[in-house]
């Protein structure tokens, strides 16, 4: 469901919704530092990282998520809970606080893309966070001290944008096209020097024509080299070239671990620049890291590939912790991590598995055929419009061509329902209704749809089965392998250990909140994990 395009669906909110408002060494448990008050957050987030993978890998980690998850509160229960589990969504609510239903970042397809805010210096859609609502701990700490400063980075447009909401800080993202990171106007007109800098050092380019190998011997894989469904069309075991033409080789490495490097580079490089945790406030680092996530899509979660990736990254962020530390006391960095989804096995993978079928799923029959009967009423096919599981209804429309909306809604959720794959079709309206305490379901996408947001009806498939052809490992539902992520503090504040209780993503913000002595400034979704807290 992830990558499909959805340009309905921005029709759709263009029609109802109201607009919204404007490898080191592993070091001892941090030592607490004297005044208590720390001068650097920073953020890490993981695309598409699976916590269960930090379990299976963790005898072989060393580097930074060992670091991590060895010294810091590791919540083993915690979750995106929301339905719409992909990037937008998910990167909106790590620093807000806030499910989709309050940022209004419901879905990509309407995340960050502004044709009103272009790019400087570099080709591709226009970014910027004119939908996002609310505010984020940026904005909290701000208002405890407007000298507080922010630098986020990230792979993707909407992994940098997000997590800082609609303050404009130091924002950067990757332009494929150019192999260089970017901004927009709405941040800036120009990029800064230090920027054109990095850029400058062409780190992108100089991959061009290396080879990923496995980082350790194939023994220590207990993975396949190829599993059924991974990399359709495209080579499938190791090892993997980059192109020698760099024109080609700049678009490639968004699927090789080198990706992750250059960005901690970036991040690296703009702290340094900014001087950023140096005091006498406090700042901000927030770092998306991406690779995983296009490792994750193209080979799956269940392959080698994806293994190789969490090694890598756990070497990569150890070297980069190390060179963080060597500006910055550790005593005065707290550190959190999570992701913004999971992602699911293959269908082919899970049946051979479980020997429980999986469905490659489509209701454009079911569209089709509702579409065709309004049509034959004198209506607009747009009346009824179905787009990222949710339907929408023109229900004025309905009601004028003498239609009953809730009989057609309703009409097309019992078609839906028989569809092979589809698990439930809720109507909106019916969700409350549920024991969201245990319907896990219900509860998610009650947490994911605005309230000027008029989708009537949702549909949730059964596990495992994906949206469309399912050439790619899928993320998107409420399922718990797409919401289950990890969610890790690292810090004099925070007692280390580990942490059974359910936990939201939409809770770290009012807990690093708590340790710097923000104060929200709105009322949030989350709330404080107090028990972590020393």
């Amino acid at each position: 469901m992830k990558h499909r395009p959805f340009a309905c669906l921005l029709a759709c909110l263009g029609l109802f919704l109201a607009a919204a408002p404007p490898a080191g060494a592993l070091q001892a448990r941090p030592s607490a530092s004297p005044s208590g008050a720390p001068t650097l957050v920073v953020f890490f987030t993981i695309d598409q990282l699976r916590p269960d993978f930090l379990e299976r890998y963790q005898s072989q980690l060393s580097g930074g998520l060992a670091r991590l998850v060895r010294n810091g509160a590791v919540f083993t229960n915690a979750f995106q809970d929301h339905a719409t589990t992909e990037t937008a969504p998910g990167h909106a609510s790590t620093l807000s606080g806030r499910f989709p239903r309050s940022t209004g970042i419901v879905v990509n397809a309407a995340g960050v893309a502004d044709a009103q805010a272009p790019l400087v210096n570099a080709t591709g859609p226009g970014a910027s966070p004119y939908r996002f609502r609310g505010t984020t701990l940026l904005d909290w700490m701000r208002f405890q001290d407007a000298r507080s400063r922010a630098l986020s980075v990230s792979r993707k447009d909407r992994g940098a944008i997000l997590p800082l909401g609609r303050a404009k800080q130091h924002v950067f993202w990757y332009a494929p096209p150019e192999g260089r990171f970017t901004t927009s106007t709405y941040y800036a007109d120009t990029l800064p020097t230090w920027v054109q800098r990095f850029n400058a050092r062409r780190l992108p380019q100089s991959y061009a024509g290396k080879t990923w190998t496995l980082l350790l011997p194939p023994s220590a894989y207990p993975e396949p080299d190829s599993v059924p469904g991974e990399s359709p069309g495209r080579q499938a075991v190791f090892p993997y070239r980059v192109s020698t033409d760099t024109t080609q080789a700049v678009g490639q490495i968004t699927e090789f671990p080198w990706m992750d490097e250059i960005t901690l580079a970036l991040a690296l490089a703009g702290m340094r620049e900014l001087r950023l945790g140096t005091g006498p406030q406090i700042d901000l680092l927030a770092v998306s890291l991406s690779t995983t996530d296009g490792v994750g899509h193209r080979w799956g979660p269940d392959s080698r590939e994806y293994h190789d990736q969490i090694l890598r990254l756990d070497r990569m962020m150890g070297t980069f912790l190390d060179s963080l530390f060597a500006q910055v006391d550790s005593s005065r960095v707290v550190i959190a991590l999570t992701a913004d989804h999971g992602v699911a096995s293959f269908a082919a993978v899970h049946q051979a598995r479980t020997g429980r079928p999986a469905h490659n799923v489509s209701l454009s029959d079911v569209v089709r055929r509702h579409r065709d009967a309004l049509v034959r009423r004198g209506l607009d096919s747009t009346a009824l419009v179905f787009q990222e599981a949710m339907l929408f209804a023109d229900r004025p429309a309905l009601r004028r061509a003498g239609l009953d909306a809730d009989s057609v809604i309703r009409a097309f959720a019992a078609d839906a329902r028989q569809v092979p794959g589809v698990m439930r079709a809720d109507l909106v309206r019916t969700l409350a209704q549920q024991d969201t305490a245990r319907d896990a379901i219900a509860r998610r996408w009650l947490h994911s749809i605005p309230p000027d947001l008029p989708a009537e009806m949702v549909v949730t498939l059964q596990p495992h089965s994906v949206w469309g052809s399912g050439t790619y490992a899928q993320h998107g539902n409420p399922h718990d392998y797409d919401a289950h992520v990890p969610v890790i503090f690292w810090g004099p504040q925070f007692k280390p250990g580990r942490y059974n209780q359910f936990a939201r993503v939409v809770d770290m913000a009012p807990t690093l909140a708590r340790v710097v002595g923000a104060t929200p400034t709105e009322r949030l979704d989350g709330r404080v994990l107090t028990q972590a807290l020393r």
